[in-house]
């Protein structure tokens, strides 16, 4: 299935994509993407409805973040063996986690704010893992059990908060906007292999991202274990996994984004993003 949720801002509805691709409101029969509904059994209940009872939503609507009551956004650094090889830095032996603040969740077509005194605003295509179940100390084994699916995660960045303001990369990857998520969770009976999926990002038109999961250093059941020994993982929180190679900050010399340009970013069978950059 493909999960949304729709309308303006703080005010979104959840809704389903059906096989012609068109839009349908859950609202009838759920009140969010959150929380029990994103459960293995609440998924399941959604998957015995025919799309075709349910109200088809008319225009063109705005996405919201696909999945509700984030507990937390955690993000891996430098899991993707050919952006580490890009950045000059040797593959880490643990995951290197970092945290986005929730007030940077925004929808996939949302426009980015450049942040005030900003210089080195950058983009990151990702793959997001959206839990499902509550998840502590669990095995690799089990880890799949926990994931409800997945999604595109724009890990939106500015390059000098992160590494030249002292501290952890936090305030360089948590400013309103840095985190458009969506624009569906598609759930994980319908990603046949979540480490073979094609990803890009183009900026005004021209490709600057371009890989694939398969070179992912620490797999999506390496990783849900691996945060669940050090924090209790909850229904709703979103894992991104980590960019392939092509950031503005690894091009030689560094390239990064403007008040004007556009992102545009896509994962083999996740949808598509589109963001404006606009002053805050």
């Amino acid at each position: 299935m493909k999960l949304v949720r729709y309308g303006p801002a703080g005010q979104e509805k959840p809704g389903l994509i059906d096989d012609e691709g068109a839009l349908r409101d859950l609202s009838g029969e759920v009140d969010d993407i959150a929380g029990e509904v994103i459960s293995d059994a609440g998924l399941e209940r959604l998957r015995a409805l025919d799309p075709a009872s349910l109200p088809k939503v008319a225009g063109n609507p705005r996405f919201g973040p696909c999945v509700g009551q984030v507990s937390k956004i955690l993000c891996i650094g430098l899991n993707y063996s050919d952006h580490a090889a890009e950045t000059g830095a040797e593959p880490p032996s643990e995951p290197i986690i970092f945290a986005k603040a929730l007030s940077a969740l925004c929808g996939p077509n949302d426009d980015v704010e450049m942040p005030r005194g900003s210089k080195a605003l950058d983009w990151e295509v990702e793959l997001a893992i959206i839990i499902g179940k509550r998840a502590k100390y669990v095995s690799e084994e089990e880890a799949m059990q926990h994931v409800a699916g997945f999604a595109i995660m724009n890990d939106v960045s500015e390059r000098d908060f992160q590494t030249k303001r002292m501290g952890q990369w936090t305030k360089g990857k948590s400013h309103d906007t840095f985190g458009p998520l969506g624009p569906w969770l598609v759930t994980r009976d319908a990603v046949a292999d979540p480490h073979n999926l094609d990803m890009h990002l183009d900026v005004n038109g021209e490709r600057r991202q371009s890989g694939n999961t398969n070179t992912l250093i620490f797999n999506v059941p390496h990783v849900v274990s691996y945060l669940s020994q050090f924090m209790t993982l909850m229904p709703g929180d979103v894992i991104s996994t980590g960019t392939p190679p092509g950031v503005g900050m690894g091009m030689k010399p560094p390239v990064y984004l403007k008040v004007g340009d556009v992102m545009e970013l896509a994962i083999e069978g996740l949808g598509t993003q589109r963001q404006t950059v606009v002053a805050a």
